[in-house]
């Protein structure tokens, strides 16, 4: 049975594993949330703020899903498979609790369970084996289009924030995107030194999940956190599809581009000069597909 790791020796494992450990012992936790100290006044009228923060506890809260898949999908490489189930579930279940501690302590009205439940019988038909990429190579070109946008997101949510304590929790999400980021592209790059796939299939992975994005989960979220909100902000009277265009518009002219496009070239592995010379066609194609 193979492994990743493998490929680069047993002392650039060890290596890994021991800056691992220290990472895990040093992540962020809960405790480290000062909810006590929320400033509500600074948030709680704040409409695209309730949209965004609840659609993204729904998503992460169901990543556990997610992760099986993932994790059952490479289980012929049991490093990449003990840190999906070990270590990127469960930072993801963490963001969608703190998210949901956040979001009913600010906006206690909310049914967030109910909504929740809504919206997961339409997003667990989404999560499936067959929705994931055959090719394990491939697969990772995909996570890494997926966590370039979620930290894209993360770090859009945090530029947004007026509140102190949302502001540094939306910092240790999005950082820990990052490093989603650079686990994925690092497996990629081990699984590609093994047996290499070609630019052509890598940049045809790339495009189709880049094209994904735009119907992507936080779409089936927030429907059902609209469809959920009672009379939170009903004096405004906005329609969904409103909210929707407000929500998306917001998010898009947002968007880090740069840093976005900086990580979607990386799994391509191009020479330096190659990488520059793209960078500003990747970058227009890129924006125009995140703009809703």
């Amino acid at each position: 049975m193979t492994t990743a790791s493998e490929i680069h020796g047993r002392s650039a494992d060890d290596h890994q594993d021991a800056g691992e450990a220290v990472s895990a012992r040093h992540h962020w936790r809960l405790a480290d949330i000062d909810y006590a100290h929320i400033d509500h006044a600074a948030v709680a009228q704040d409409e695209d703020m309730f949209y965004l923060l609840m659609s993204a506890s729904f998503v992460e809260t169901g990543s556990d899903t997610y992760a099986a898949n993932l994790g059952a999908h490479y289980a012929r490489y049991p490093d990449i498979q003990h840190w999906l189930e070990d270590r990127w579930e469960h930072e993801e279940l963490q963001h969608g609790e703190s998210l949901r501690r956040y979001v009913e302590t600010v906006w206690p009205s909310f049914d967030w369970q109910k909504a929740y439940d809504s919206f997961f019988a339409e997003y667990s038909l989404l999560c499936t084996q067959e929705a994931l990429l055959e090719d394990p190579r491939l697969e990772m070109v995909a996570r890494c289009v997926v966590e370039t946008g979620t930290t894209a997101y993360y770090h859009t949510l945090r530029s947004l924030s007026h509140e102190p304590v949302l502001t540094g929790l939306l910092g240790h999400i999005r950082n820990d995107e990052v490093g989603h980021f650079k686990h994925f592209l690092a497996y990629f790059k081990s699984l590609q030194a093994q047996e290499p796939v070609g630019r052509l299939r890598i940049a045809q992975a790339l495009y189709s999940r880049l094209k994904e994005l735009r119907e992507s989960d936080s779409d089936v979220a927030l429907r059902h956190v609209y469809a959920n909100k009672g009379q939170l902000f009903s004096d405004r009277q906005r329609s969904f599809d409103a909210v929707a265009q407000r929500i998306y518009h917001l998010i898009s002219t947002g968007l880090p581009a740069q840093l976005a496009v900086q990580m979607l070239l990386k799994p391509m592995l191009l020479p330096p000069k190659l990488e520059s010379c793209l960078h500003r066609p990747i970058s227009r194609l890129a924006c125009r597909m995140l703009a809703y």
